[in-house]
This record gives C-alpha cells, structure tokens and sequence, in this order.
C-alpha cells in the first residue's frame, strides 16, 4: 500500500510573488489558519497579458499586491476554482478594478439535498455571492497570453470545485482537492467523499507533470501523492469499521479513537472528515445510523 507523504516544506515570502515558472507566479494572501496554513495561494499566469486564479478573501491588500506584481501587463481573465471564501470572493474586487471578467466554477452548492433539520457545517465559509461572468464545463478551455487553461471538473472539496490544466508544460493548478501540505477536508452536504474519491481516480487518468495547490507548495510527484491520498482515505474507511465493530458510537467517540494526539484545533475538522466516511459507507451499505447524518447519531455495522 502506498505511504502518504506530506511536504510541509514552504516559504510563502508573504507580500512579493514568487516565480514558479516563466509564466507562472504565486503570491500568497495574509490569511494563515489551521485550514488556509500559511494562506491561499494566489497565482498569476501569463507574461504580456495575465490571468489571475484564486483571488483569495475579501482583502483590499492582497487584491493591490496582486495588480502590483501583474505591473504593466493587464489582467484579462479572473480564474476561481471554488467558492470557499478564502478563495473566491477576492474576485469582486479584482474585477472592478480591471473589469476581466470572472471564469471557472459554478455558484456554490450543496453536494446533496439537506435533509430535514440538516445545517451545512460550511455555511459561513461559503461565498453566496459569487457570480460568475463564464462557467466552464469540464474539459472547456480559456486561452490566456497565448497559454491554453483547460478546466478539470473534480467535485468532492465542494460540489462545484475545479482544477485547471496548465497545457504547455503539463501543470495543473489542483486548487483545494490535491495539496501538498494536508488531506483536505470533505465536509457533508458542503461536499462528498464519493465525489472526491471519483476526482482522484479522474485524476490518477491524467498524466500531468507537477500540481500547484491553493494552500502550500507544489506536489512534485502526483502519481505517488494520489496513490497515497487514496490509501490514506482507505485507511480511515478500514478504522473505522473496525471502531464500530465494538458496538454503536458518534463522530465524537470515532474521532477520540481514531485521532489519537491530534491538535485540539484539528478536531472540528477531523470530525468532519469522519461524517464524510460515514456517508460513504452508508452509500456503500456498510453502515446504518439511528438517526440523520449527523455528528450526534449513533452509527453501527451493517
């Protein structure tokens, strides 16, 4: 089984951009926290005429530093790849200011109808604004600079996530669904382990070179990371079958055997995780609950 690795090796060199490539810069936003890590990454694609991808939040600064680093070449085209709004709300300012238009996602969505009672855990870090000039389908294109960006459809981070394909020298920007530095969080109904697992095999098809991600460094050797991201979700699938075999419990209670030692910090996002495994496995008539999905409901073996 493939062993995951992380590569939490990064200098996000906040305020300057970083050159990746001769036609790709990244420039990091202010907004470190245990989800964004040291921020999201912002990149600037293209050399006489730029596309921005990922805006980042609602922050007048990072937007000024962002045109500050595009210098004399224009922004013809705002990128978003989901509508979390550490990503995408930046977009709004971008656009008065240079009047590109907005292209990539749909609006936000659920994964799935809400049932009854149901809240989305992800509501406040959605971006209900967001409104999109163009929605590209997968495998749509967009030229920019004479580069061909071509969009990747991989639900699961949320239900409307995107990836772009860097034609030219096989990079793909993997925004939220691949990082380096993390897993990534897979929280229902905001979105689904089915749909996410499906995205990695999509991705596992392709054969592209290296990933830039929306938070932290690149991924220099996709085909071994996925292989590990879909081990690692195997993992969690397996313990916590194995938990349940000891009769019923709540996220709360997989989550403290499962998660032995991890940062109090974490925890939310870790049982969130597990709801996501746990709808899986309902999919999957592995599991039955007693109630909803929902982190109080006491879930056993079928």
């Amino acid at each position: 089984m493939a062993d995951l690795k992380h590569d939490r090796d990064f200098d996000p060199q906040h305020g300057a951009a970083v050159r990746i490539s001769d036609a790709v810069r990244r420039v990091t936003a202010r907004n470190a926290s245990p989800f964004t890590w040291h921020g999201t990454n912002s990149y600037l694609i293209g050399r006489d005429a730029v596309a921005v991808l990922d805006p980042g939040p609602l922050d007048e600064a990072h937007v000024d530093l962002l045109l500050a680093e595009a210098g004399s070449a224009p922004v013809t085209a705002i990128l978003i790849s989901h509508t979390h709004k550490d990503h995408s709300p930046g977009a709004r300012l971008l656009k008065e200011r240079t009047g590109a238009p907005i292209i990539g996602c749909g609006p936000h969505r659920a994964a799935r109808p809400l049932g009854e009672g149901e809240i989305n855990p992800l509501d406040a870090s959605s971006d209900e604004d967001y409104d999109p000039d163009q929605v590209l389908e997968d495998a749509e294109a967009i030229e920019v600079d004479g580069l061909r960006l071509t969009a990747v459809t991989t639900p699961g981070h949320t239900a409307n996530h995107l990836c772009f394909a860097l034609d030219y020298d096989d990079t793909l920007f993997s925004a939220d669904h691949v990082m380096a530095w993390s897993t990534t969080i897979v929280a229902p109904p905001d979105g689904s382990m089915s749909a996410y697992m499906a995205s990695l095999n999509k991705l596992q098809a392709r054969s592209d070179r290296c990933y830039l991600p929306g938070h932290g460094g690149p991924v220099r050797d996709p085909a071994t990371y996925l292989a590990g991201l879909k081990a690692h979700r195997q993992t969690r699938e397996r313990a916590i079958l194995t938990e349940l075999s000891d009769g019923p419990q709540t996220v709360t209670d997989l989550v403290a055997r499962i998660y032995r030692g991890l940062d109090p910090r974490l925890r939310p996002a870790a049982a969130l995780s597990v709801l996501a495994q746990l709808e899986f496995l309902i999919d999957q008539h592995q599991v039955s609950g007693d109630g909803p999905l929902a982190p109080s409901t006491r879930y056993r073996r079928r």
